[in-house]
């Protein structure tokens, strides 16, 4: 099966690296610092910008500084930095597909996780710093698009997390969803849903899944 594309937009975390037990260890003491329950904080947290998650915590004027500290802890370690499967021998051999990353983290933090898990990084990337407003709104993935050269509608946008979904929708792509961070009960809104990239290759005209 091809799914007809000039270009393809990557999600990075959960959907190319997994970085889970580090992002998870650092929240949790975050969380005690600031008095938020973890768990909570943790339940909608994936795919989203760290400052949107945390301003659904606290009040305005505490956002930046206890962004910047989340930050801060996510960046201390590198244990439990894996990329997911199939990821690096998909990127490795994009056959001269158009391809871009659109990620919720900032430009440190992707550096560290890609370079940890060896995942290649495209010349086109937008991060948390690049839009004003994150996941689900469709600012990264119409940035990625327009520095590409490629109408919205002609892409295949690849991710794990419903924030990340809606805002490829709202974008006007073709979403296909792995579900290597969530159950595909709450991927539903996605075109297309699979396990992971081991079924997935790039061709010349479009995304080719083995199903």
């Amino acid at each position: 099966m091809i799914l007809p594309c000039a270009a393809v937009l990557f999600d990075v975390d959960g959907t190319l690296v997994d970085s889970t037990p580090l992002v998870e260890r650092a929240a949790r003491q975050w969380a005690a610092e600031y008095g938020i329950d973890a768990e909570e904080f943790l339940a909608d947290s994936h795919g989203r910008r760290t400052s949107d998650r945390v301003a659904d915590f606290l009040p305005p004027d505490q956002v930046h500084d206890a962004t910047a500290r989340l930050d801060a802890l996510e960046s201390t370690g590198t244990d439990g930095i894996t990329a997911l499967p199939g990821a690096v021998d998909l990127l490795t051999d994009m056959n001269g597909l158009l391809h871009a990353f659109v990620t919720s983290m900032d430009r440190r933090q992707l550096k560290l996780r890609t370079t940890v898990a060896g995942v290649p990084v495209p010349p086109v990337v937008v991060t948390a710093e690049d839009v004003q407003d994150g996941k689900p709104d469709p600012s990264g993935y119409l940035q990625a698009a327009a520095q590409l050269g490629v109408d919205p509608s002609a892409c295949v946008v690849i991710e794990d997390a419903p924030a990340g979904i809606a805002a490829a929708r709202a974008a006007g792509t073709t979403v296909l969803a792995v579900t290597t961070s969530h159950d595909p009960s709450v991927l539903t809104a996605a075109h297309h849903i699979i396990a992971d990239l081991t079924s997935v290759t790039a061709t010349p005209k479009g995304v080719g899944l083995t199903l």
